[in-house]
């Protein structure tokens, strides 16, 4: 959550069912240790490592270390969740079996010492001596019941299918079968090859679960228990503030704080303000202003990374047929000046996009060109499509900023500004984040601003999760579907399908050679460029102010906060 953890998600494939469980278990133990492991490289072209980090002994930890953030959680439960916000918390609650390496995108051990993906057979080896934070250890009975909950319809603890978030079926649903043939040992076989596998298992939303506690009454939703480094304390809904304290049997990097305060601050300056004043150690969701105060300010420092992620304005092709003409949509990319957005507007806390994936992405394509203003060729092709005299449409935007998009109200103006120059009338509706996301996900907009902050890493999670329809068959004659089509994929909010790129995706998914997998997504780029389904704005930087008494510190553009391994003076 996933990025800075305003990476909120829509629900998709909500229809697309549970997958069926088999399951072995045996009496013996398997093997292990308490130690890194080995793992067979993964296909996103990225390295993998066994390796993870671990600590033996207690040194004990200290201070209180406060995170300051726009919005206060919804629920603490990994599986009933898509909210960014909601990822922060849970990934100090939860391990998964295999992680992220802090502050980078390879993979290491987590609770799974070993890993490896082989044909159509993915295979872990638990570590022993895991435990949960009510003392129970972690075995393969713990990720079988962790899986059938998110995927088991007929499993008596299934979570529901209406609280499910979409990262069960969207993560698991290549799953044929689950078989724990021991303590240890956990063996995945998959309908068909699937080379996101392994990434997709390190996603915040498949952390590991105590069995008991699904099987017991007490709601996940504010009762976690999980492996993390942190454990549950309290929650003030009313406060927006949620305590964890240290779980000093952790396995692996244990907490250098005693107790972490996630505090809600809604208005931007006001973040940035308690972080120079010294009430809090580290905050998100920065646009250009309070990055500028953080800069200048003499108690606290302004980190960044690149990030793994996209800006766009989505084109809602089922609700508007002015959106199903490829001119009118190539118009629009023509009318918004995204050169203007990323300097003046962002203030080159971005760059700009002409494709769904980042320049450090594979499948990027090199050869792709950008969509320079040109208001003349916009009028041009509105006129040729039939629509020279403009046509009225509402742009829905959120009110705080996002990583992708750190200043939404002045980028909105700024869009309908541009459009209104080629005769096209533009009204904006600015909703609060949760609104917002309902009112997309449900296809109610003409066009809105989104975007997203990689989950895994993977190219997949960028073409497929954004841009395929979902659906089996795209209805003849036509390049888009209906919100309401069975199995139709609600994060692909300009409702676009091309059965071309739907094929290139779908294959890319099912390859494992690296090289072959990166041309197929650039096929997939040119054709998403050229069609235009968004109006591609940006690709911008991961940002967070940290007081100066914070030490150890690591952005992550993937996965995180890393808590555990911070200090507080």
């Amino acid at each position: 959550m996933p990025r800075n953890g305003n990476i909120d998600r829509r629900r998709f494939l909500k229809a697309a069912g549970g997958a069926a469980v088999a399951t072995t278990v045996a009496g013996c133990q398997g093997a292990g240790s308490n130690d890194g492991g080995t793992a067979t490289e993964t296909t996103s072209g990225e390295e993998t490592s066994g390796d993870t980090d671990t600590e033996s002994g207690d040194e004990g930890g200290s201070g209180t270390l406060t995170y300051a953030r726009g919005n206060d959680s919804g629920t603490l439960d990994p599986q009933a969740t898509s909210s960014g916000e909601d990822a922060k918390v849970i990934q100090q609650l939860y391990d998964q079996v295999i992680e992220f390496a802090p502050g980078k995108t390879t993979l290491q051990a987590g609770l799974a010492k070993e890993f490896e993906l082989e044909g159509t057979t993915a295979t872990l080896t638990l570590r022993e001596g895991a435990t949960f934070h009510n003392g129970e250890e972690f075995t393969s009975a713990d990720f079988e019941a962790t899986y059938r909950r998110f995927l088991d319809e007929e499993y008596e603890y299934f979570v529901g299918a209406d609280t499910r978030s979409y990262y069960g079926p969207y993560l698991l649903s290549v799953v044929k079968t689950v078989n724990t043939p021991d303590d240890y040992t956990v063996e995945l076989e998959l309908k068909e090859k699937h080379a996101p596998m392994l990434r997709n298992l390190a996603v915040f939303a498949f952390g590991m679960i105590s069995k008991s506690a699904i099987e017991s009454s007490d709601p996940l939703r504010k009762n976690p228990v999980g492996t993390g480094p942190f454990q549950f304390e309290s929650w003030s809904e009313s406060d927006g503030q949620i305590r964890l304290s240290r779980y000093a049997d952790h396995w692996g990097t244990k907490a250098k704080v005693s107790e972490v305060v996630f505090t809600e601050i809604t208005e931007n300056s006001s973040r940035a303000q308690s972080l120079n004043a010294g009430s809090v150690d580290i905050i998100d969701g920065l646009d250009a202003q309070t990055t500028s105060t953080i800069e200048n300010s003499g108690n606290a420092e302004l980190v960044t990374t690149p990030g793994i992620n996209v800006g766009y304005l989505a084109m809602n092709m089922a609700r508007r047929e002015e959106f199903r003409s490829q001119k009118v949509r190539q118009a629009f990319n023509y009318a918004v000046d995204t050169q203007a957005l990323v300097e003046s507007i962002y203030s080159g806390l971005a760059v700009r996009a002409n494709q769904p994936v980042p320049e450090n992405m594979t499948g990027y394509n090199d050869d792709l060109d950008m969509y320079d203003r040109d208001v003349e060729k916009a009028k041009s092709l509105l006129q040729e499509a039939g629509y020279g005299d403009g046509f009225e449409i509402e742009l829905a935007t959120f009110r705080n900023p996002r990583t992708y998009n750190p200043s939404p109200s002045s980028a909105a103006q700024l869009v309908k500004s541009n459009l209104e120059e080629v005769g096209i009338t533009t009204s904006i509706r600015t909703m609060e984040f949760n609104a917002f996301i309902e009112y997309t996900n449900t296809g109610k907009h003409d066009a809105c601003f989104l975007g997203w902050m990689t989950d895994n890493a993977d190219p997949d999670n960028f073409f497929y999760a954004l841009l395929h329809p979902g659906v089996e068959e795209i209805p003849g004659g036509q390049d888009w579907v209906s919100f309401d089509a069975e199995n139709f994929n609600t994060l692909n909010v300009a409702a676009w399908a091309n059965p071309d790129y739907k094929q290139l995706v779908e294959e890319a998914q099912e390859t494992y050679d690296k090289g072959t997998r990166a041309e197929k997504y650039k096929e997939a780029a040119k054709i998403a460029h050229d069609q235009a389904p968004w109006v591609f704005l940006d690709h911008a930087k991961e940002l967070r102010g940290v007081n100066n008494r914070v030490s150890g510190f690591t952005i992550a553009p993937i996965s995180g906060p890393y808590l555990n391994r911070v200090s507080v003076q």
